[in-house]
């Protein structure tokens, strides 16, 4: 599959590239893709939330969408996958004598590009075949699920060798185990990698990579901001040191910042006590389950499997941009990758003071919980804790709300 993968991906022409790009916004609504028929991409991706999870009540409790399985939870919240298109293939680079992790997919960069050429069509097809997200039983049955949508996979020898197969009824069962002849598996991965192409080309378009946030009006001079989000803007240039990781730098062909540099990091967050996947008879460790991040991704490469211990805990830099992005002004927005605080005044109050306040008595305390107790839970991973760019920055009251005031103008109208 590897090898048929990579000779596929080509670069299509503009016209193909509008096809793709239709095919893929077709592909990512579609429920009928995941094993249930109940769940798409954009059930937890959604557009109005800034493409990443809307949906309130998960957002304020564990924060991990249920997937097409009932019952069925991952361990993470989803992560905005809004101008994740614009993310390097997994590598390194020798930073300061050490080796310092760039590009990926997914939280912990498991979505190297290694497969496709490209770290965001990894990530396109893995969810299809998670057991706790969309549950597809195998590649072919996304392949017929796509050949049986309107105006879907138009490659006629893919769909009928799909049509051929007569897995439907398999399809539609989690626990199938789907024997097909080598003739079928080769057009499935024709298929199966025509839809991670559509994919990216939908996430790389702009509908989903827009640049239309006031920031943008303001950098190009359209508008002005207010005095209090100018403030806030220069907070996050200097005193919090916040354009360290999420830089201001243009990105690709001298564009936009991207408000990340696609490197990994540990913030010291807590253990969200909420989180669904304690309670999965797959977490066999309970809640004494811990999210190494990108230790593991590191851990099943054989070059870069002696980094790992050194990388435990660490998440991938996000982008900022519509960072503020939710269902409603009163909708629930989850922060971090467990999907811990639950507003943006929280997570700031967070990296200015998790060094200065006490600890909380119990490690697995909700936020709010924190906040009334003045404190904060000891971090998931302490050993790996950045402590250069975060924990005391020493700023007041007043220029939290300043900074939070210029974060909320980069959300995309």
């Amino acid at each position: 599959m590897r090898s048929i993968l990579l000779v596929l991906l080509l670069l299509p022409t503009p016209a193909l590239a509008d096809a793709q790009t239709d095919l893929g916004a077709l592909l990512f609504f579609a429920p009928s893709l995941s094993v249930t028929g109940t769940q798409s991409c954009s059930s937890c991706h959604d557009p109005a939330a800034g493409f990443a999870s809307s949906d309130p009540v998960t957002n304020q409790g564990g924060a991990v969408v249920e997937g097409a399985v009932p019952g069925r939870f991952g361990n993470r919240k989803p992560p905005s996958i809004a101008y994740q298109g614009l993310a390097p293939v997994f590598h390194h680079e020798m930073i300061v004598g050490a080796a310092t992790f760039i590009g990926g997919d997914f939280d912990d960069g498991r979505a190297t590009g290694y497969l496709t050429g490209t770290a965001l069509a990894d990530q396109a097809l893995a969810p299809f075949l998670n057991s706790q997200e969309m549950a597809m039983p195998n590649s072919a049955c996304v392949v017929l699920r796509a050949c049986q949508l309107p105006g879907g996979l138009t490659d006629q020898k893919v769909c009928d060798i799909m049509a051929e197969a007569k897995i439907d009824v398999e399809c539609s069962d989690p626990k199938a185990k789907i024997a097909i002849l080598l003739q079928t598996r080769y057009f499935a991965d024709l298929g199966f990698n025509e839809i991670a192409r559509a994919l990216a080309s939908y996430e790389r378009s702009p509908a989903v990579i827009q640049f239309t946030s006031r920031f943008d009006d303001w950098k190009a001079g359209r508008i002005t901001l207010t005095d209090e989000e100018h403030a806030g803007f220069l907070i996050f240039d200097g005193k919090a040191r916040c354009s360290t990781c999420h830089v201001l730098t243009p990105s690709a062909d001298n564009g936009p910042p991207l408000f990340t540099n696609f490197t990994y990091s540990n913030i010291g967050l807590p253990k969200n006590p909420d989180n669904p996947w304690y309670g999965q008879a797959a977490n066999k460790l309970g809640k004494d389950w811990l999210d190494k991040g990108l230790a593991v991704t590191l851990g099943h490469d054989a070059i870069y499997r002696k980094f790992a211990p050194a990388e435990e805990g660490k998440f991938k830099v996000p982008t900022l941009r519509n960072v503020d992005a939710r269902l409603g002004a009163d909708g629930t927005r989850a922060y971090g990758h467990n999907g811990y605080f639950k507003n943006l005044e929280g997570i700031v109050h967070f990296y200015n003071t998790r060094d200065l306040l006490p600890p909380c008595a119990s490690d697995l305390v909700t936020e709010a919980e924190a906040e009334a107790q003045g404190c904060w839970p000891a971090p998931e991973m302490p050993v790996t804790v950045n402590s250069n760019n975060m924990g005391n920055l020493r700023l007041s009251p007043e220029e939290e709300a300043e900074l939070v005031a210029f974060l909320k103008t980069l959300t995309d109208r």
